[in-house]
This record gives structure tokens, C-alpha cells and sequence, in this order.
């Protein structure tokens, strides 16, 4: 699998398809095994948070989602073919579970959001075997408790939306114990898929104007896009470096 390195991070040059195959792969291998989709802003913070970048260089494929890391690829000189968006990666996955047998659970946002995730994802994917739901508001001492109870439904694929980037640090910590074969990190993916938060529409996200979407959605993460320009600059920077 080819890759561009951002940071010293390795991201896989991969196309949707290629991802999803490689998700199928890790989950036919029954070992848990990380996918991390990686925007701008994840991989700007990932420099100055250890933890967070240990994770990345552990995961089992750091994919491309948002533009942003697709320039950084292309500018440093790597072949980056397209960007992988962790919702449409996930709306893949579910749409083949219920032929392949998945099942899968959904951990993570408000109460109430991955009720409305899951009611959806049966509308859209008829078949699709959702095996376990539980909110993202939780203490250190109810952990021992949910790793349990996802640990009985015996999901394939574990999605936790708890953000970035305790999404990435929790699932590192417990996934083992959990034994899914696939955990990924969706962000907003269950609000999305219950009509809690709306995504750009198609003309920003072909314009590659989605991040700008959020951030007039959410007021609150107007700070966390004064990231994206420090990213540019720290791009350039790298480029300089490797000439």
C-alpha cells in the first residue's frame, strides 16, 4: 500500500475502494486492528500531543479525510489520490454488513444520538445487524462497565464518537480488550446519521470547502480552525526541509 509520509505520520494513498477492501481484510483477520481517519486539524495537533501521535503510528491505516491532507500530500511530492471521508468510509462499511454479516456498534455523542444512528442506519441498509448503542457521557469508573458490555455484543466493527482526540487515545487504550477486529474514530458520523448536524452539501465538499462548513455550523470550533493555517505554514516548512 503506497503512503505519504506528513509530519514522519504515514497516511495511506488510497482511494475509497481500497480502504474498504482493506477494512474487509481486517476484519476476515478477526484481529483488532485501528483505522484512523485523519484530517488537518488532527495531524496540526498530533505534533504537539504525544499521545495522540503514538496512536497514529500505531494504527493500522491512517487514511485521508479532508482536503487538507490531500495538499499536504500533494505538496510534499506524494501520490494521493483521493480523499477518504470518514463518514462515507463508514456509510461503505454499513451498506455491506448485512450481506457480509457485520455487526456492528455504536458508541459515543449526545444521549439519544446513536438510537437515531441506529434507526437510520436500518432504514438505509435493510438487514444491517446493529448490535449495541451507548451515549459518550461517561466517568473513568463506568469504563470497566462499557468495555464489557460492547465486549459481549461481539461487534465486527466498534465506531466511538467521543472527538478528537479522545476518540483515538480511548479506542488505543481499550480496544484490545474489546476484541472488535475493526474500531475506527468517526467524529460526527452519528450525528450526522441523526439529523443532529448537517453536513456540507455536495457543492462545498466537491469544492473542497467542508471544513469551512463546520465551522460556520459550529461556532464553537472557530478557534480550532485557526489550526489550519499554522498546518499550511508547517507543511511549507517540511517541504523546505526535504529539499
Amino acid at each position: 500500500m503506497k503512503e505519504a509520509k506528513i509530519f514522519g505520520l504515514s497516511i495511506a494513498a488510497v482511494t475509497m475502494q481500497e480502504a474498504v477492501a482493506a477494512a474487509k481484510r481486517m476484519i476476515e483477520n478477526g484481529r483488532p486492528s485501528l483505522i484512523v481517519t485523519a484530517n488537518a486539524e488532527m495531524l496540526m495537533r498530533a505534533t504537539h500531543d504525544e499521545e495522540l501521535y503514538r496512536v497514529l503510528e500505531g494504527a493500522d491505516i491512517v487514511v485521508p479525510d479532508g482536503a487538507g491532507t490531500v495538499w499536504a500530500a500533494h505538496t510534499l511530492g506524494y501520490e494521493m489520490p483521493e480523499r477518504v471521508a470518514g463518514f462515507d468510509l463508514v456509510q461503505e462499511l454499513m451498506r455491506l454488513a448485512p450481506a457480509q454479516g457485520w455487526r456492528i456498534y455504536l458508541f459515543g455523542s449526545a444521549p439519544g444520538v446513536a438510537e437515531a444512528a441506529k434507526a437510520e442506519a436500518e432504514r438505509l441498509y435493510p438487514g444491517i445487524a446493529i448490535c449495541g448503542v451507548r451515549n459518550g457521557f461517561f466517568t473513568e469508573e463506568d469504563e470497566p462497565e462499557i468495555v464489557a458490555e460492547i465486549k459481549e455484543a461481539k461487534p465486527h466493527i466498534f465506531l466511538a464518537a467521543l472527538g478528537v482526540p479522545k476518540q483515538e487515545k480511548w479506542l488505543d487504550a481499550h480496544m484490545e480488550e474489546i476484541g472488535a477486529p475493526l474500531s475506527i474514530g468517526v467524529g460526527g458520523t452519528l450525528d450526522v446519521m441523526a439529523g443532529v448536524m448537517k453536513r456540507a452539501p455536495l457543492w462545498m465538499q466537491k469544492a473542497k470547502l467542508e471544513w469551512l462548513f463546520r465551522g460556520l455550523m459550529q461556532p464553537k470550533r472557530a478557534g480550532r480552525l485557526l489550526a489550519l493555517p499554522k498546518f499550511v505554514m508547517k507543511v511549507y516548512a517540511e517541504k523546505a526541509g526535504t529539499k
